[in-house]
């Protein structure tokens, strides 16, 4: 029997994210079916697997269920499909909130233009680099949060291989391809997924060299998207703070210097060179 605090059939839920009234509700079902079937919390997680505390946290809506905990509890509740059928539902707070609203913008983009100072774009990474990224932030996310953001991450990445799929050009910071972010054999493997994306067709990577002596990105990463409604919209992710830029002069100032960035750095094809260069030496 899996303990709560290791469990991994729920994620933690952000209590101001407005897909709270969504797991209530679907935590309200689950107690309302466990009840009519005369089980309390003790033996309904018996026979679900999970400790009592879970169950508990699940039905007052502190914690997302997983879509395998509902088809349980359908099964063990005799609910006939009617929990299971709550999936859909779910679904759709199953990633933070924040990361929901980018990845609808980002389904919406014709082309995305990433730069990024520190870390290998969102978009491009392996996961075990985003679990080693999340693994060190600082406080420390709990085991939950960790699998929840890694999730989110990589479902962002269908939109790679969507048809059609949008123009995605990722400038990346020399400095990023030799950061050993859950050690060398991560990097290694991050380093050849960059290599084999940055080889697809609509994919253009780049890499700014730490040797220029002139560099429009100094002030941090960010990311510009241009809409299939014709509109383009920033975005800037900074320690706690996630923004969508929509205001037309600060959108223009952001798409310049995006352009002046992706003059400044390494060519596509110099850039897929760099990055062997630098496996070749991890």
């Amino acid at each position: 029997m899996n303990t709560d605090g290791a469990d991994e059939s729920s994620w933690e839920l952000d209590p101001e994210d407005e897909s709270g009234a969504v797991i209530a509700t679907v935590g309200r079902q689950l107690k309302m079916w466990r009840e009519a079937s005369g089980l309390d919390r003790a033996k309904f997680g018996e026979r679900m697997g999970y400790g009592a505390n879970l169950i508990y946290k699940i039905e007052r809506g502190a914690r997302i269920p997983r879509p395998e905990f509902l088809d349980k509890a359908d099964e063990v509740l005799g609910a006939g499909g009617k929990i299971a059928a709550m999936k859909t539902d779910v679904e759709s707070a199953r990633y933070p909130k924040k990361v929901r609203d980018l990845a609808k913008l980002e389904s919406q983009a014709v082309e995305i233009g990433a730069y990024d100072t520190f870390v290998v774009s969102g978009l491009l990474q392996i996961e075990e680099y985003a679990r080693a990224l999340y693994g060190v932030r600082r406080p420390a996310f709990s085991e939950n949060e960790v699998e929840r953001l890694v999730a989110a991450r990589l479902a962002r990445q269908g939109v790679i291989h969507r048809d059609p799929a949008p123009l995605l050009t990722v400038v990346q910071e020399e400095a990023v391809l030799r950061r050993p972010l859950g050690g060398k054999m991560v990097l290694r493997r991050q380093l050849e997924h960059l290599l084999e994306v940055g080889s697809l067709r609509h994919v253009e990577l780049q890499v700014m060299p730490t040797c220029v002596e002139e560099h429009a990105g100094l002030a941090g990463s960010f990311k510009v998207m241009r809409l299939n409604d014709g509109t383009t919209v920033g975005h800037n992710e900074v320690q706690l703070v996630s923004r969508l830029i929509t205001e037309p002069k600060e959108v223009q100032v952001l798409d310049m210097r995006y352009g002046m960035i992706r003059a400044q750095a390494l060519t596509p094809r110099e850039s897929l060179s760099f990055i062997e260069k630098v496996l070749g030496e991890t």
